[in-house]
C-alpha cells in the first residue's frame, strides 16, 4: 500500500472518529439485540403507512434488521422513485449509528459538516432505531415528504413496536 493511501486512510479514520465524538449526546442503545422479526417489521411498517395515509402522504417505508439488512419494504402509490433508496438509507443510518437520523441532521445544521463525510450517514430526519429491552433490533426509514413529515411517520412505526410483546424479556 502506498504511503499516500495510508495517509488518506488515516485521515478518513480520524475524521470519522472526530465526527462521532461531535455528535449530539443522545443516549445510545446499549448495543445490538436479536434481529427484528418479519412479523414485527410488517406491523411497524403498517402503522407507519397508516399514519402516512391519515396525513395524506405518499411514502416509502423500509425496515432493516440489526445488521442493516432489509426485512420489509413498502412503497405507497404515487411515491417518488427516489424515496426508495432514501428510505433504505435512513433506516440503515439509524441502525448503524444507533441514533435517529434527526440527530445527524441537527449536528450538520449546527455546523458539524464532517458528518457529511461519514460513510453511510444520512443526516435527514426520518430514520429511527427500533429497540427492544434497550438494544437495537433494527430501524425504520421513511421518505416521501418533508424531513419532519418523514420523522412523524417513522415515529408512528416506532410506537407500534412499543406495543408489541417482547420476545426476549430481561
Amino acid at each position: 500500500m502506498s504511503s499516500h493511501i495510508r495517509v488518506l486512510t488515516l485521515l478518513c479514520n480520524l475524521l470519522l472518529a472526530t465526527a462521532l465524538l461531535l455528535l449530539p449526546s443522545i443516549a445510545l442503545a446499549a448495543g445490538y439485540g436479536r434481529a427484528i422479526s418479519l412479523e414485527s417489521a410488517r406491523k411497524v411498517a403498517v402503522a407507519a403507512a397508516d399514519e402516512a395515509r391519515r396525513s395524506g402522504f405518499s411514502m416509502a417505508i423500509a425496515i432493516v434488521d440489526s445488521s442493516g439488512n432489509l426485512v420489509y419494504f413498502e412503497k405507497m402509490d404515487d411515491t417518488q422513485v427516489a424515496s426508495i433508496e432514501v428510505a433504505l438509507g435512513k433506516a440503515r443510518s439509524a441502525n448503524n449509528f444507533r441514533r435517529p437520523t434527526k440527530a445527524l441532521e441537527d449536528a450538520v445544521n449546527g455546523g458539524r459538516n464532517s458528518i457529511l463525510g461519514m460513510p453511510g450517514a444520512v443526516p435527514i430526519e426520518g430514520g429511527i432505531p427500533l429497540t427492544e429491552n434497550g438494544r437495537v433490533i433494527g430501524a425504520i426509514g421513511v421518505s416521501g415528504g418533508t424531513s419532519q413529515q418523514d420523522g412523524t411517520v417513522a415515529s408512528a412505526g416506532v410506537k407500534a413496536l412499543e406495543t408489541l410483546p417482547t420476545k426476549n424479556p430481561k
